[in-house]
């Protein structure tokens, strides 16, 4: 292959084309495959240069050749695919550089739970982790800006990323960071390609300043779109605001720069089993006026797959005590012999450097709920509270290990609305799922109105593509009514820069459109994601079994 034998004369890396190499990389998390023609394991940076320039080259002769980078291969909206070239930052880019100063300096490669175990010999960390915290990579959580259940308290990626290094169109290197209004005034009058990046990125946020503000949406947390919005407040110019998020569509992300905080001390979680959700308005009120660190929620079907594949879940728990394990579901297996299963299960993780206050919080939650007739617990073993965390996290993973007939199709994952709405619009999306004859699971951030829902479907089925396409219409409508947004954390991908001129109007689509052509004018960089996506494209690469 012509390709291989071009790239392997200038990358030190591996450079694999073998059939199962190719079949790995042509699944992420997401329902979709496409099956590239290489992968490239850069050795270091001169590789990824290297391939930057050599993709450019062939771009400029008219071929059709791109770069799509990839880290742990989790992502659930097809945005790590591509039928061209995988850079694999997994094997090469895996150092953990400097740790100190509430800081610290990391590769893409790295696996957050190996960076957290770092982080915590300090007593630091990096807040912002996924569901998926087991088996993502930093590059994913700074791709896709990932956020999750600590969310509430302390933000997305975007607000912990004070640094980035970034291979860029040009094949240079470049460190981004905030400039201030001098800093940014020298920056733009430099003659080079990062002056001109700087000067051209500042006139289509100044010139478009109040359609960027106004475009920004009304949520807690977004990874829709690019987030222009948040790049320039009159005093700091930040681009590393506009790359987190970006899904490696505008560069190649080298290395970061995190901020990090000290965990608290002490931890304590509430659990509150719905069998309506009538109460859900009232609980959410309650809950949020005691400040929770964390707020999430998982549904029955959630549980009832939890307790189908418990073997599963004592892989990841490894409890100390089986026994103490299987005694701490006696609770939920009697409230189902009582009054069946719970509609839903919410979590409340109180935190505090006090423990009195934790506990004050908790007894005054507790005080609060009595009235309800609720079913709930207040738990202080941390070893029982993990169980709940872990079925919260795992959700997701036991349905993709377990289910042979049919596959997870993560396709409305992950939209958010704000959380005083839910109330009104919970009801509405209940009536337009149950309109599906379609197996589901409804897991998600409760505290920021963030939900995931996790469909299980046979996409060999012909009805499978008008069933997607029809029900993401109905639910991204609704989810538009409410000022939210189609993604909160697990970006756009393939699945939904479809659907991105919708929620965020034509104008603000083309400045969408023109923020790609300035970084990258070749269209080098994970093509057809954030713009100029295309469904039809999307629903032929549907995975096949």
């Amino acid at each position: 292959m012509p390709l291989v034998d071009d790239l392997k004369k200038i990358i030190k890396g591996e450079v694999l084309a073998d059939d199962a190499t190719r079949a790995k990389f042509s699944h992420d998390a997401s329902l979709f495959e496409l099956r590239p023609q290489v992968v490239v394991a850069p050795k270091d940076v001169e590789d990824i240069q290297a391939l930057v320039k050599y993709v450019t080259e062939k771009r400029k002769a008219g071929e059709t050749i791109s770069i799509t980078g990839r880290s742990g291969g989790t992502d659930m909206s097809g945005g790590a695919l591509t039928e061209s070239i995988v850079l694999d930052f997994s094997k090469h880019f895996t150092r953990i550089k400097n740790i100190s100063n509430f800081s610290a300096v990391v590769e893409p490669g790295v696996y957050y739970r190996d960076f957290e175990k770092e982080t915590l010999k300090q007593n630091l960390l990096l807040p912002t982790y996924p569901a998926s915290r087991e088996i993502c990579m930093i590059g994913g959580m700074v791709s896709n800006n990932s956020g999750g259940e600590k969310t509430p308290a302390y933000g997305k990626t975007e607000d912990f990323v004070i640094g980035l290094k970034m291979i860029l169109s040009d094949g240079k290197e470049y460190v981004i960071k905030p400039l201030d209004k001098a800093e940014l005034q020298q920056k733009m009058k430099e003659p080079t390609f990062e002056g001109k990046l700087y000067k051209k990125m500042y006139d289509l946020v100044s010139k478009n300043y109040d359609l960027v503000k106004k475009a920004k949406p009304d949520v807690t947390k977004n990874s829709a779109g690019y987030d222009l919005w948040n790049i320039w407040d009159g005093e700091t110019f930040d681009l590393t605001k506009l790359f987190v998020g970006s899904q490696g569509t505008l560069g190649m992300v080298t290395e970061v720069k995190f901020r990090l905080v000290q965990p608290k001390k002490y931890s304590k979680l509430a659990v509150i089993f719905l069998r309506n959700l009538d109460p859900l308005p009232e609980i959410i009120k309650k809950v949020h006026a005691l400040k929770p660190e964390s707020f999430e929620s998982y549904d029955d079907n959630t549980l009832k797959l939890a307790i189908k594949f418990i073997p599963d879940l004592i892989k990841v728990l490894k409890p100390k005590n089986l026994f103490k394990l299987g005694w701490s579901f006696l609770p939920e297996m009697r409230m189902v012999l009582t009054g069946g299963w719970p509609k839903l299960v919410l979590l409340a993780e109180f935190t505090g450097d006090n423990e009195k206050e934790v506990d004050a919080r908790m007894h005054e939650l507790s005080t609060q709920l009595q009235p309800m007739h609720l079913a709930f617990r207040m738990i202080h073993d941390e070893d029982e509270a993990n169980k709940y965390w872990v079925i919260r996290r795992e959700s997701f993973n036991l349905l993709r290990k377990h289910v042979k007939d049919k596959r997870t199709a993560p396709f409305i994952d992950d939209f958010i609305v704000r959380a005083e709405k839910i109330p009104e619009f919970y009801p509405r999306l209940n009536a337009i799922l149950k309109k599906y004859d379609i197996f589901y699971t409804i897991a998600g951030h409760v505290g920021d109105g963030n939900f995931h829902i996790i469909p299980l479907m046979n996409l060999k089925d012909p009805r499978s593509k008008q069933i997607i396409e029809k029900l993401s219409g109905e639910v991204y409508k609704l989810v538009l009514e409410y000022h939210g947004s189609i993604t909160a954390e697990h970006n756009d991908g393939l699945i939904r820069t479809p659907y991105l001129e919708e929620m965020f109007g034509s104008e603000v689509y083309e400045l969408f459109k023109e923020t790609k052509k300035i970084f990258d004018p070749l269209d080098i960089f994970n093509p057809g994601k954030k713009v100029d996506g295309n469904m039809k494209y999307a629903f032929d690469h549907l995975v096949k079994s």
